[in-house]
Formats: C-alpha cells, sequence, structure tokens
C-alpha cells in the first residue's frame, strides 16, 4: 500500500518513513505543504499523513482542496497544537483522523491500517481469498493453517491483490501502489514478485491464485485459486 507523508521536520518524517518501509508500505515524503500538495494531486494514494503546520500550504489546507476536488484518499493529521479546538479544525477540513505530537509511532500505525479499511468498499481487518488469509496488523498471512513466509515487498503486493481480489490491476497501477515514489526501476520487477509470491502462496498449495490476464495484468482470484 502507498502512503504520502508530508512532514517538515526531516527527523520525524525520516523516523515515520523508516518505520512504514519496515512493514512493508510503500512511502513518498515531502518536507513541504506544496510539494506535498502536488505529490497528492499527481499521485494515487491509499493513505495521507499531513503535518497541520508546513511551509508553503498547512496540512487542513491540503486536506480541504483534496476534498474539494473529490479527492476521498484517507487523510490523517498530524499536529503539535493539542486540544478540542485544533482537531475539530482538522476534522472540519476533512480529514479522517487527528493524532496530536509526541505520537506512538505503534498508535499511528494501527490508526493507518483502520484508515486503510475504510472507503466505499468493505475493508475488512483481516483479508481473506478462500483460504488465504492476511492480517496487517499482525504482519502475518496463512494458506488454510499453514503460515506463509513474506518479505515486506511480498506482504504488501499480497495485500494490495487481496485488497482489490477480482479487479484485473495492470503493472502500472502495482508499481504505483507497491513501489514507492522514487523507483524508477524495470516495471517487469512486479512480474519478478508475482512469480516469487506464486511460490510462496500457491505453487505448494497445489492453488493458482494469482490470475494473469494476458496483456493486462493480474487478479487475485476471490475464491483463493
Amino acid at each position: 500500500m502507498r502512503i504520502l507523508v508530508v512532514e517538515d521536520d526531516k527527523r520525524v518524517a525520516s523516523a515515520v518513513r523508516r518505520g512504514l518501509q519496515e512493514h512493508g508500505y510503500a512511502v513518498d515524503v515531502a518536507l513541504t505543504g506544496t510539494d506535498g500538495h502536488w505529490l497528492a494531486t499527481e499521485n494515487a494514494y491509499d493513505a495521507i499523513v499531513l503535518d497541520s503546520m508546513l511551509p508553503g500550504m498547512s496540512g487542513e489546507e491540503i486536506c480541504n482542496d483534496l476534498r474539494e476536488q473529490g479527492d476521498w484518499t484517507p487523510i490523517l493529521i498530524l499536529t503539535a497544537r493539542s486540544g478540542a479546538a485544533e482537531e475539530a479544525t482538522a476534522l472540519d477540513a476533512g480529514a479522517d483522523d487527528f493524532l496530536a505530537k509526541p505520537f506512538s509511532y505503534v498508535v499511528l500505525l494501527a490508526r493507518l491500517r483502520a484508515l486503510l479499511r475504510r472507503g466505499g468498499k468493505e475493508r475488512p481487518a483481516v483479508l481473506t481469498a478462500g483460504d488465504l488469509r492476511l492480517d496487517p496488523a499482525t504482519h502475518r498471512a496463512w494458506r488454510g493453517d499453514a503460515e506463509l513466509a513474506l518479505t515486506p515487498r511480498q506482504f504488501s503486493l499480497l495485500e494490495f491483490l487481496l485488497r482489490r481480489k477480482g479487479e484485473v490491476l495492470p503493472k502500472s497501477e502495482i508499481l504505483a501502489h507497491v513501489w514507492d515514489f522514487t523507483f524508477d526501476g524495470d516495471p517487469n520487477i512486479v512480474e519478478v514478485y508475482v512469480r516469487q509470491l506464486r511460490t510462496r502462496i500457491d505453487e505448494p498449495f497445489g492453488r493458482a491464485s494469482v490470475q494473469t490476464v494476458r496483456l493486462v495484468g493480474y487478479r487475485m482470484d476471490p475464491d483463493g485459486g
């Protein structure tokens, strides 16, 4: 899943980015409100973390502008100003959640998982396709009773496919959500990771959950293969 973090404190931005990447998220970072607004309008994100006080544009201004454009990407606003008035301002600007600094990274991660479950489509806490299960909170996945050993990137790819199960996803869309903004390598990296994923979740169990749609992309079988 691809997250945008807009935070002008380089230390905080680096720590949040590192922590999210360790959990398999693709993360883009902007250090100004202007840059953050541009990234948010030019790219598709699964969630956005916005600092409230930013150079160029405030977090609330960015949030309000995105909502006016009809962009309902889940947004979590961070602020050093705690209090009911500040929280109300953030939520009134269109934010989905609010977290005061200093914050617990464990809480930030849990709130992001909650935001990723929201939206027009059903987003259960544990993602399933037949007997294939993935729990983002514990970062664990299973095929039946067998726990699967996945790298962070394999886990992120599986999570994205499960969240969009039944849909045909082109490689470009998978790249946009599972890899970050700075990736400029071979797009065929998607094929490499799909092949790796199949060797972990399908082949040992005689399944074929990750389907190739020729000349289009990949599809997760809703029944788990």
